[in-house]
């Protein structure tokens, strides 16, 4: 989008049970008077075993970058917007976690629930740092819940998007084929050097979580002239995910009416006064995109009579 407000909304809707019931009585009265006014745009066709969230998708698109599932580069941008120069390689978002190993499968704790401090988090990526050297990735500390890594093997690896992963079972999202090998070996390296590393004996000891495995996500390299900047007058929101991965949809619902009395009362006054807007809403399995170019009378003349509710418009997300 050159100009005007586009509304990036990550988890919409989700699939779990507990976020369809809240949707039943969900009112949203500004989105549904907004999405009324405009025109339906393009659907990002995807299903729930996708690689790359529908809101990566999304956003990779609008930002102009390549959308292969799995291969969405979104480690190596957010390095470009931050003032570094990612230079041609391929980089990736190490994410320090803990897994939980049962009889027939292993599940992810939400990251955040490590509370890990910067310095227990410099003390692992330390004491990890020369067995990625060994398979060719530079492992550098961006902040304790998230590290980054550049390497051949991000380049051409499909991996899972971590929102994919957090608090669910990893076995499905594993990294797949001949080309996942080097890192699943790595992450069983990585399971033997933490179990008895001082910093989880210390966390053990105050009744906090090991960090016991890590999880790679945003891996690609950025094509030659991709711009620094994100297009303006792009929105994403966060609030919506954060709930969600917690499922907490009590949470999540309170964060959709507080949006809707903020961001999408404002693209109302912005729609009113003229100016070109763009919403996109994005499940777990695809996102609909509406826009006001394409919306004239007769669109303006249906809403007066017909504001679908979200649960209905969540349908096909």
């Amino acid at each position: 989008m050159s100009d005007g407000a586009h509304l990036l909304i990550p988890f919409a809707v989700a699939g779990d049970e507990g976020c369809r019931r809240m949707l039943a009585d969900l009112r949203l009265p500004h989105l549904e008077r907004l999405l009324a006014r405009l025109a339906p745009g393009e659907l990002d066709v995807g299903d729930q075993r996708t690689f790359s969230m529908p809101h990566e998708r999304v956003l990779a698109r609008a930002c102009g970058l390549p959308v292969r599932d799995g291969l969405v580069p979104l480690a190596a941008r957010q390095l470009q917007q931050a003032g570094a120069d990612p230079g041609g390689e391929a980089w990736a978002w190490v994410t320090p976690c803990h897994w939980q190993v049962g009889a027939d499968h292993v599940f992810m704790l939400h990251p955040q629930d490590l509370q890990l401090a910067a310095g227990e988090s410099r003390g692992l990526l330390e004491a990890m740092h020369p067995y990625f050297e060994q398979d060719g990735l530079r492992l550098s500390w961006e902040s304790p819940a998230r590290w980054l890594a550049a390497g051949e093997l991000f380049a051409q690896m499909p991996c899972a998007s971590l929102d994919r992963v957090a608090g669910r079972v990893v076995d499905p999202w594993m990294p797949r084929n001949e080309s996942g090998k080097p890192l699943r070996r790595l992450q069983q390296e990585m399971q033997m050097l933490l179990y008895t590393h001082p910093v989880n004996e210390d966390r053990i000891g105050r009744g906090l979580l090991p960090v016991n495995s890590f999880w790679v996500s945003g891996n690609g390299a950025l094509p030659a002239g991709t711009p620094p900047a994100s297009p303006p007058g792009l929105l994403v929101i966060d609030t919506l995910r954060q709930a969600a991965l917690r499922q907490d949809w009590a949470g999540w619902a309170s964060a959709w009416r507080e949006l809707d009395d903020g961001d999408c009362a404002r693209l109302l006054q912005s729609l009113d006064a003229g100016e070109p807007v763009t919403v996109s809403l994005c499940g777990e399995r695809q996102a609909r995109t509406w826009r006001s170019a394409g919306a004239g009378w007769g669109r303006r003349l249906a809403a007066a009579f017909s504001r679908p509710g979200v649960a209905e418009l969540a349908k096909e997300l």
